[in-house]
């Protein structure tokens, strides 16, 4: 896993200045006051005034802060070292008080100690991830017992199409992981398609809905809500999605799940 890995964080710490600088995540706004959550995470969680929330693999904490200027007392864990290091300076930056910590997602335990309220990860996130089974159990090592776990992700369905089609959705990718991860290459981001990538490649995992509820089950943890929507925060998802006034985009012409959520508690 070392060679994916290491791949990978290559082009995320690269990613990181492109990410900065592009209007998908506006850091001018976000240092101004601008909170980067979404309506489905904030309702799930509703209050986190006083909670402690542990965000893995936040990037460079947007969203970490954002929980934070709601009231939880927060902890941010990424792999990429430029990107903790840019959210360490965000926190200064805004004036936020909260903790970023380097680590890939299976290594925390030897970097973390304590247990937390909240539990909280989303939007493409787990796809680099290799071991469900492993990273729930980190989710359920640092849960404090009575708190909750909360998730949204891309739904994995979606995955299987061709994402460049112009105007309908063809198959093109396979529903269950393989034995090995899926190579990709590309010169831009999600955040900013003509950015010049040096770093283009990167492996991917297919994580199917069941074998992330499993993975949480047999971690432990009791489901509590499993939701699907038919609308996605990425817009660029699919090459003719349409953007809707309620900061989701969706598929014209197409009724189907573009992202999922889980609550779960222990």
């Amino acid at each position: 896993m070392e060679k994916y890995y290491t791949v990978n964080k290559r082009r995320w710490n690269e990613l990181v200045d492109i990410h900065a600088k592009s209007d998908e995540y506006d850091l001018d706004g976000f240092i101004a006051g601008k909170n980067s959550l979404h309506s489905i995470e904030r309702e799930a969680l509703g209050d986190v005034s006083g909670k402690s929330l542990l965000h893995l693999q936040c990037h460079f904490g947007m969203d970490s802060l954002s929980w934070e200027r709601l009231g939880a007392r927060v902890t941010g864990v990424d792999f990429s070292d430029t990107a903790v290091e840019l959210a360490r300076s965000l926190a200064a930056k805004t004036g936020v008080d909260a903790e970023f910590i380097c680590s890939n997602v299976y290594d925390l335990p030897q970097h973390l100690d304590g247990e937390f309220d909240v539990v909280f990860t989303s939007y493409g996130a787990l796809c680099w991830l290799h071991d469900m089974e492993g990273w729930a159990g980190v989710v359920s090592r640092f849960l404090r017992p009575g708190g909750t776990f909360f998730m949204a992700e891309f739904h994995p369905f979606m995955w299987v199409f061709d994402y460049e089609f112009p105007s309908e959705l063809k198959v093109k990718y396979r529903y269950w992981q393989g034995e090995e991860p899926d190579y990709y290459e590309a010169e831009g981001s999600y955040a900013d398609p003509d950015a010049k990538v040096e770093n283009r490649g990167s492996y991917e995992w297919a994580h199917p809905l069941s074998e992330v509820v499993n993975a949480l089950v047999g971690a432990g943890l009791t489901i509590r809500e499993l939701g699907e929507y038919p609308f996605s925060v990425d817009g660029t998802q699919f090459s003719f999605m349409e953007p809707g006034d309620d900061g989701y985009s969706r598929l014209p012409g197409y009724d189907l799940p573009l992202m999922y959520s889980i609550k779960a508690t222990k």
